[in-house]
């Protein structure tokens, strides 16, 4: 099942994509993609729907970030041996753990803003893990158990203020609009292998990254083990699990993004993104005439 968020920004309304791609309208069966929601017992009913009998949304209505109230936007860093690799850093004996600020999550194909005063800003396709009940020192046999589905997620990073400002590389996770997560989250019953699936990232139609979850060092089932041994996670939860090589940051010379340029990034069975990169300056220009910045 897929299960997507449409309508304008802070609107958005829970939807599924039937067989034939088309977003079916799901409020008139349930508040939104979110929290409670995700509960296995609500997923069920969900799949029992037939959704011919739902209303179809209009084409070409903004998709909104596949899942809403995120309180927790877990980040897991260096997950990849190959990308631990393109940057020289060796490989972790455990996760390396940050957060991503939740008010930097927006939909899938919504602009991203390079922050005031930054000059690094990257690039990062990861898969991401949604929780859909509470898990708390979790086996890891069991963690899939207590995860409601799966998303695209691009990690965009300002490598400046994650490495050389000091401190957590928070700072250079949470910016506004670095999360954009979606099209779909994709339940586990239609990902047959999640830890086979490829990934990829362009900018500008220029092919950056290139892999596959097969090479995380860390898998998912770990990963939410280990992170319910450290902190209590809630239905709605994000959990990001890192990127494979291929970002900005691992160039020679480095390469960073700039305004107007164009990120489209994808993972295997669970659809695409595609982002335009607007500078600070343009965004508040742009909201300031009271137009549409998202």
């Amino acid at each position: 099942m897929k299960l997507v968020r449409w309508g304008e920004s802070g609107e958005e309304k829970p939807g599924l994509v039937d067989q034939g791609g088309t977003i079916r309208d799901l409020s008139g069966v349930i508040r939104d993609i979110a929290g409670p929601y995700l509960a296995a017992d609500t997923l069920g009913n969900l799949r029992r729907i037939d959704p011919a009998t739902l209303p179809a949304v209009p084409a070409g209505t903004r998709l909104g970030p596949c899942v809403g109230h995120v309180r927790n936007f877990i980040a897991i860093g260096l997950n990849y041996a190959d990308h631990a690799a393109e940057t020289g850093s060796p490989i972790p004996a455990e996760p390396i753990i940050f957060n991503k600020a939740p008010s930097c999550i927006v939909g899938p194909n919504d602009d991203v803003i390079i922050p005031k005063a930054s000059v690094k800003t990257d690039w990062e396709v990861e898969l991401a893990i949604v929780v859909g009940k509470r898990a708390s020192y979790v086996h890891a046999n069991e963690a899939m158990d207590y995860v409601a589905g799966f998303c695209v997620c691009n990690d965009v990073s300002e490598r400046e203020f994650q490495i050389e400002r000091g401190g957590t590389w928070t700072k250079g996770k949470g910016c506004p609009t670095f999360g954009p997560l979606g099209p779909w989250l994709v339940t586990p019953d239609e990902v047959p292998d999640v830890q086979n699936l490829a990934m990829w990232l362009d900018v500008d139609g220029v092919r950056m990254q290139t892999g596959s979850t097969k090479t995380m060092i860390f898998d998912c089932r770990q990963i939410v083990s280990y992170l319910s041994h450290f902190m209590l996670l809630e239905p709605g939860d994000v959990i990001t699990t890192g990127t494979p090589p291929g970002v900005g940051l691992g160039m020679k010379p480095p390469r960073f993004l700039k305004s107007g340029e164009v990120i489209t990034l994808g993972i295997e069975g669970l659809g695409e993104q595609r982002q335009t990169v607007v500078a600070f300056d343009d965004w508040t220009a742009k909201a300031a005439a009271g137009q549409p910045t998202n």
